[in-house]
């Protein structure tokens, strides 16, 4: 085996190693770097990489040195980071449904009630394209990050569509579903798509043909949120039916039943590693369970009302959900203990995220306002006011200088921070390896 290039992945941290086996095959394989920071002790970890990894030779050090610092400048949790308004866009007449960015942070999308799907460029605030198509509502909108070149629509005509991001041209519509499909998203390899209806059952398909590969059915209620893991191998439904379950891509089987909860889920996610996953339900909590048993490893118990919103920050060392009794409450996923609750909204909390690096969240609420976090003291860094009605979504871009918000008012407004400086799409870093 011939190591070729390293790839540098920042969020969350690590190098991507492409290599050429002996048969000429070109194949990439990563390691990982979760346990970054800006005080881990350089040395030591080129050395135990160079002792590790067999394609990474001691001439290699060097290289190998200046990417590690590369990485380790990007969790930088930048204090002085502050984010003002940088363009408002007034997106549909009827509502808006949902907004998402690609992984960039160049292009975003929204759904609305006027049965389209729009693309945006976000410096500009052009509008791009109208995926124009469905017969009712566009509910659910995803693109096939890191890719960005295709974007899923889910709708209420019981159909979900695969469309061109580039042209704009509808290259599937998958019928199937008995009903409204409410959820959906791509597998992180691009090749497979999984839509979530109100008929109970998840269905996955493959976006190069259009056809259905699996239909995922075992729930008794609709199923509200959709997720594969990294290595794309299982996807993980949750549903009104007060259960998650744990899928087979392949095969369709069902690995596990996540039950306990005494209602409905919310919300679900994996860690990046596979290796956990969260659910939160309107019975006031959220569990984590260990993927390989199904068995919960912790209840997380504190909010008053129902958890809306769960998510792990990239490395998965964390959690926070948002919940309708106005806080968000950060999680240590090891120990389970909360090490911050994030008080200052007036109205519920339907959505949370971390920023790429971790270091702070972003809130949306029904007060109609945004709010940044410092992940570690819960303490409010910044208030993002200006929406007339609730805001129902908020997301970082992959650089974390960016942060989108969708309101009730029909508007999207973009978040600049005060570091920001226009440049082209970046994705990894290429770095050929040192002669």
């Amino acid at each position: 085996m011939k190591l070729k290039r390293f790839l540098l992945r920042y969020y969350p941290p690590g190098i991507v190693l492409e290599y050429q086996r002996r048969n000429g095959d070109v194949e990439t394989k990563s390691i990982d770097l979760l346990n970054l920071t800006p005080d881990t002790d350089v040395e030591m970890l080129i050395n135990q990489i160079v002792f590790e990894e067999p394609l990474i030779s001691k001439s290699k050090t060097e290289t190998l040195r200046g990417m590690i610092h590369k990485l380790m400048e990007k969790l930088d949790n930048k204090d002085s980071q502050r984010f003002y308004l940088f363009k408002i866009l007034r997106a549909h007449i009827l509502p808006l449904t949902n907004c998402a960015f690609n992984k960039s942070g160049s292009r975003f999308i929204t759904g609305s009630y006027d049965r389209t799907c729009r693309v945006w460029d976000t410096l500009s605030g052009e509008e791009l394209l109208t995926l124009d198509g469905h017969k009712n509502v566009v509910y659910a909108i995803a693109f096939n990050n890191p890719f960005g070149d295709k974007i899923i629509t889910g709708s209420f005509d019981k159909t979900a569509k695969v469309w061109d991001a580039n042209t704009g041209q509808c290259i599937h519509t998958l019928k199937g579903h008995q009903t409204e499909i409410v959820c959906v998203a791509f597998n992180p390899q691009g090749n497979l798509v999984a839509t979530g209806s109100m008929d109970n059952s998840c269905k996955i398909w493959e976006v190069e043909s259009g056809q259905q590969v699996s239909a995922l059915e075992g729930h008794t209620a609709e199923i509200v949120s959709v997720n594969f893991n990294t290595d794309g191998d299982k996807i993980l439904t949750g549903s009104f039916d007060n259960t998650a379950k744990i899928w087979d891509v392949v095969s369709g089987m069902c690995y596990h039943t996540c039950a306990g909860h005494r209602g409905e889920i919310s919300s679900t996610q994996f860690d990046f590693t596979g290796d956990y996953c969260v659910t939160g339900s309107i019975d006031r909590t959220a569990k984590l369970w260990d993927v390989n048993s199904g068995q919960c490893m912790e209840t997380l118990r504190g909010h008053s009302d129902e958890v809306l919103d769960v998510s792990f920050n990239p490395t998965g060392n964390r959690l926070v959900t948002a919940s309708a009794d106005c806080t968000a409450r950060v999680y240590n996923v090891m120990t389970g203990a909360c090490t911050s609750i994030l008080i200052g909204h007036e109205g519920e909390i339907s959505k949370a995220q971390f920023a790429p690096n971790s270091a702070k969240i972003v809130t949306a609420s029904s007060d109609r306002t945004c709010r940044l976090w410092n992940t570690e003291t819960g303490e409010c860094l910044q208030v993002l006011e200006g929406h007339g009605d609730e805001i129902f979504s908020c997301a970082f871009n992959y650089e974390g200088d960016t942060v989108i918000t969708g309101s009730k008012d029909n508007t999207c407004r973009i978040w600049k921070d005060n570091f920001f400086m226009p440049t082209d799409d970046d994705q990894e870093d290429d770095i050929p390896p040192a002669a």
